[in-house]
């Protein structure tokens, strides 16, 4: 299928066709006969809105912080980091500021593919590995692939797992509570104001969460409030800004929640993010 809002130019080199971000032309993965297609851009504000596809995708952005969200989950993809999506996973990739963009698509049937979303660390070999094969052109003869499609793979399963991934709930009842977490400007309520909200008990509530997300609300709270932290922090928002954008009392107050959660401060944690 054609992506809703993903738009591509195909740009032709001397080696064929090969895809640059632009605001013109659509662009369906499923629709070109490589088994590995790869895209590069730098982009500003996109939404791609829901879809799938039935190739595999890896995402990656050296530069800048995406979003997106699955049917039943929303994730986070720092720099440094991608995520490998399954064929025919429902997600939408949001970006609000400009991220240095890479997507590679595999027929999963050539290779073998996880079938469930993964967040890894891009090394510096990975990184190269996925630079140069975004920029494949889309009729590169197949054997001119398979080392180097060979070596991905080998680098992809040997890189470092993270889990910047947070389940939401599925019950009706959160229906419009799931919509507004998809909004930029959502900031995670206290427990009592989702209640009065759905019209339900806290302990309902906080029932309901656990079990169908393996959390209470409290908990989800703060594990969105942290992935929201990293996504500001990952477009160069001051910690200050951060800290009080995300409601802390103080710096201090978020600065001690942050190293809790990641054993790093926000000033290390995105340095290391950057540095590797």
């Amino acid at each position: 299928m054609l992506y809703p809002l993903t738009t591509l130019k195909p740009k032709t080199s001397r080696f064929g066709q090969m895809a640059i971000i632009d605001e013109q032309t659509q662009f369906d993965p499923d629709g070109l006969a490589a088994s590995v297609v790869g895209i590069a851009a730098d982009v500003g504000k996109h939404d791609s809105g829901m879809h799938q596809h039935k190739k595999g995708q890896l995402l990656f952005a050296s530069q800048g912080c995406m979003s997106f969200a699955l049917e039943n989950s929303i994730c986070i993809l720092p720099p440094t980091k991608a995520v490998w999506i399954p064929p025919s996973t429902p997600h939408r990739a949001m970006m609000t500021n400009v991220v240095a963009y890479r997507s590679l698509y595999f027929d999963c049937k050539a290779f073998k593919c996880p079938n469930n979303i993964k967040v890894i660390e891009v090394n510096a070999l990975l990184k190269a590995l996925i630079d140069k094969m975004s920029l494949w052109p889309w009729d590169k003869p197949e054997v001119e692939m398979a080392n180097t499609t060979t070596l991905f793979w080998e680098e992809f399963y040997s890189a470092k797992h993270h889990s910047f991934q947070l389940p939401l709930p599925s019950n009706r009842r959160f229906r419009h509570f799931r919509e507004l977490v998809m909004q930029e400007s959502f900031l995670a309520p206290d427990l009592t104001s989702v209640a009065d909200a759905i019209g339900a008990s806290t302990k309902t509530v906080t029932r309901l969460f656990k079990a169908e997300t393996g959390m209470t609300y409290q908990e989800w709270r703060q594990q969105w409030r942290l992935l929201k932290a990293i996504e500001l922090l990952s477009r160069e928002m001051q910690v200050s800004d951060v800290s009080h954008w995300l409601g802390f009392s103080s710096d201090s107050a978020f600065i001690a929640f942050f190293k809790k959660q990641t054993g790093q401060t926000p000033l290390s944690f995105m340095k290391y993010q950057y540095q590797h």
